[in-house]
């Protein structure tokens, strides 16, 4: 993998994190494309963590309160008080819950997904189930209820069946929100908020195997291009989902999954 190649793949990393396309899906579709073959998942990783750095560079504000807030709630006698009162005590609570099917799904099923990672055939038909999932939005309830425990970990299934190559995690996420009665611009803020935690964990579970045994084939020079290539299209491609969203445009991506798929199915 040289330089251009991680210019390309970390601008396709950033692009679809955040839009609900599928940055597994078309990382997959890319490295077949260019022809890259690398024993590990670590570009991956690096390039994942650019995106992670783009959501804290948007919800940097909401982080930092529901940090402060969480640790000043569990640190109170009246735990249940703080945790109706205090908004962020309370979404903190709701994105530790929404990861623990992701984080169950991660250790149990690692050496599954691992496995069917660079599965191009699976990542056409996962596409277009994306593609039907974004489509169905636009028949989920316009209503603004509040989040709760019980849909704060129904979204987090739908987080874990994300992890599979192809299925969009944020396609996945605020889709399974706006099912759940859940306002636009809430659904795509515990969408984001919900994958700090997943992409941390599994940058943290992976990064002794990156020290212990080296990046192999890959220089750390590429590795750094890809990060900062993620990172700052993340950041761009957050901001213009938080306008689709905004403007009732969400299913719009449907189509692009629905060919996508067709072409990796029928040329790959």
């Amino acid at each position: 993998m040289g330089y251009i190649d991680a210019i390309i793949l970390g601008t396709v990393q950033g692009l679809t994190e955040f839009l609900p396309i599928s940055s597994s899906g078309h990382l997959v579709i890319f490295q077949n494309l260019l022809g890259i073959k690398t024993e590990s998942i670590a570009f991956e990783i690096f390039v994942h963590f650019g995106t992670l750095l783009s959501i804290v560079a948007v919800y940097y504000n909401d982080l930092w309160k529901m940090i402060t807030g969480f640790f000043k709630g569990i640190g109170t006698k009246g735990i249940k008080n703080s945790f109706a009162k205090d908004d962020y005590f309370r979404l903190a609570v709701f994105v530790i819950i929404g990861t623990i099917p992701a984080a169950l799904a991660g250790f149990f099923l690692e050496d599954f997904f691992v496995s069917i990672f660079h599965n191009v055939h699976l990542v056409g038909i996962t596409l277009m189930i994306t593609g039907l999932i974004i489509l169905a939005t636009r028949w989920a309830p316009r209503t603004e209820r509040a989040l709760t425990s019980g849909k704060s970990f129904l979204v987090g299934v739908a987080q874990s069946i994300a992890i599979l190559p192809g299925i969009s995690r944020s396609g996945f996420t605020i889709s399974s929100a706006l099912f759940l009665g859940i306002s636009r611009e809430n659904a795509a803020r515990f969408s984001f908020l919900l994958a700090v935690p997943v992409i941390l964990g599994a940058t943290l579970l992976h990064i002794v195997d990156l020290v212990s045994n080296g990046i192999p084939g890959i220089s750390i020079g590429v590795m750094l291009t890809g990060f900062i290539f993620s990172f700052s299209v993340g950041y761009i491609a957050i901001r213009l989902l938080l306008s689709v969203l905004k403007s009732g445009k969400f299913g719009w991506f449907a189509p692009y999954c629905f060919l996508a798929g067709a072409v990796v199915l029928i040329f790959l």
